[in-house]
């Protein structure tokens, strides 16, 4: 009954983000080039409503990805968070007045079907609560590092694919390392409570995090098509955040044969998430 509560809210989570997505998309593209990567950027962004649409529904898939973090492991739930891609173009459709051919159906349903064949197989177990110091320092230092090392390269490239596609992977690594920061605090809250939450360094420094990756997404989300970002995004996220859940809560995936349909579902997700953007075309 958990594992299932922990998948709807999961679920619920990514489509929630995925309206943030579109609704910060389309606010982004009223935003002058002069704009990006600035205060003035968030200033604009601040008194645009599908902005702030956008960032209402973010902060409700905050919490559903709090709950969910709660009750279940990264390597659960931040894959599910790969369902983002389809939903956030099947919603830019109808919010963009554009049509999703066949073909890009197909691809949503290879997502889908590749998700729940992967984590059917791969059977996300085990973990701790306990991180050690030294293995906080390292997991926020190469993440932070391979974040910032995105900006830089997205920094040397003009407003389109290549620039949104950086600024994705970027947000990506920074959205992966508040699951880990969230995940952390939201178990101290649920073990211990309010009081060693609000004391907890990890209630603090997700919350920069969050708000790092807000700012990230936001330049993705200006600097070029939707489909050109999401897939680095979702993609990302999804392998970033199993890696820190391996490095850091120690949590397990099942081996052996169940390697071959974990595979499979890999190159389902993979094949679809490729797809989609090509068939989809730019639906923002």
């Amino acid at each position: 009954m958990t594992a299932v509560l922990t998948v709807a809210c999961a679920l619920l989570s990514s489509l929630a983000n995925a309206a943030g997505t579109v609704l910060q998309r389309k606010a982004g593209r009223a935003v002058p080039e002069s704009h990006a990567f600035s205060a003035r950027l968030m200033g604009d962004l601040l008194r645009s409503p599908a902005w702030l649409a956008g960032m209402a529904a973010e902060i409700c898939g905050a919490a559903l990805q709090g709950l969910a973090l709660s009750l279940g492991s990264l390597a659960l739930v931040q894959p599910i968070f790969v369902s983002e891609l389809p939903f956030a173009l099947v919603i830019g459709c109808l919010v963009f007045h554009r049509t999703l051919p066949v073909a890009g159906w197909a691809a949503v349903v290879s997502i889908a079907a590749g998700l729940a064949l992967g984590l059917a197989a791969a059977a996300p177990s085990g973990g701790h609560t306990d991180v050690e110091p030294g293995l906080w320092a390292l997991a926020l230092t190469v993440g932070g590092g391979a974040s910032a090392l995105c900006v830089l390269g997205a920094l040397r490239h003009p407003r389109g694919k290549a620039r949104a596609f950086l600024f994705g992977a970027s947000a990506a690594i920074a959205y992966a390392l508040t699951a880990v920061l969230m995940k952390a605090a939201a178990t101290t809250f649920s073990l211990h409570g309010a009081g060693a939450f609000f004391t907890s360094w990890q209630t603090y420094a997700f919350a920069v995090a969050g708000a790092c990756s807000l700012f990230l997404v936001s330049n993705a989300m200006e600097s070029g098509p939707i489909v050109a970002s999401q897939p680095a995004l979702t993609l990302g996220d999804a392998l970033v955040s199993l890696f820190f859940g391996v490095l850091l809560y120690e949590e397990h995936l099942r081996t052996g044969w169940w390697l071959l349909p974990e595979a499979v579902g890999a190159v389902l997700v993979i094949g679809g998430t490729l797809v989609l953007p090509r068939v989809g075309a730019d639906t923002a």
